[in-house]
């Protein structure tokens, strides 16, 4: 039998060390990598989430939690409109510059019975509430009284406060008929043409409105 070359078989181990230290380096490697690539669609989700969230954060789209006619701060929802006191103010919504829908049929639970936009009918009429998206509230009460902004966002189910306007959060900027208010939103009471602007994060300058005939 032949004889193998001193030093060969060392030899032949150092390669073999070699080659399990690059495959364990290797390993390491794409382990790291991984981890790396990972962390970066984490962050990524993070942002987009954190974008897409700041767009949705709306009021708009149905009334979820609204009233469904129990008494809600006194004011009942009643078989039919009322006449006796019969006023129109109007509502702005504004999320980081963004308009903001204020739905239509806020105090008027289903089945909602609709013409052209307009909702008609419901269950019942809360004496404040919304036939269309205009944003104009309708104040439809069986006696004169004060009733505030407040009440009207507690039938429609939504936060209110000068950190939150429904489903929106941060630093929130009143405007009332064009003047800057810096009381608690809720307090403002709803009077005949009054034009309210509530603004979330970016500050809007003040949009006039013009209540169509016979309003």
């Amino acid at each position: 039998m032949a004889q193998r070359p001193r030093g060969e078989r060392p030899a032949q181990r150092k390669v073999a060390q070699m080659r399990q230290r690059e495959h364990a380096r290797q390993v390491r490697f794409r382990i790291l990598s991984g981890i790396v690539l990972l962390a970066g669609v984490a962050v990524l989700a993070v942002v987009l989430a954190s974008v897409i969230g700041n767009r949705t954060q709306t009021v708009r789209g149905t009334v979820r939690g609204m009233a469904q006619g129990a008494t809600v701060d006194g004011i009942a929802c009643s078989a039919g409109e009322q006449v006796a006191y019969h006023i129109h103010a109007h509502l702005a919504i504004f999320v980081n510059g963004h308009t903001e829908v204020v739905p239509r049929g806020i105090g008027i639970p289903g089945p909602e019975q609709v013409q052209s936009g307009f909702v008609v009918g419901g269950k019942c009429f809360y004496w404040l509430h919304t036939h269309d998206n205009t944003g104009i509230i309708h104040i439809e009460s069986p006696t004169k009284r004060l009733y505030t902004l407040g009440q009207f966002f507690d039938i429609w189910g939504q936060p209110l406060s000068n950190h939150q306007v429904g489903s929106a959060t941060g630093v929130v900027t009143v405007f009332v008929n064009g003047h800057r208010y810096s009381g608690d939103p809720r307090s403002i009471t709803l009077t005949p043409h009054e034009v309210i602007q509530l603004d979330v994060g970016t500050v809007v300058p003040p949009r006039p409105f013009t209540f169509p005939p016979g309003y």
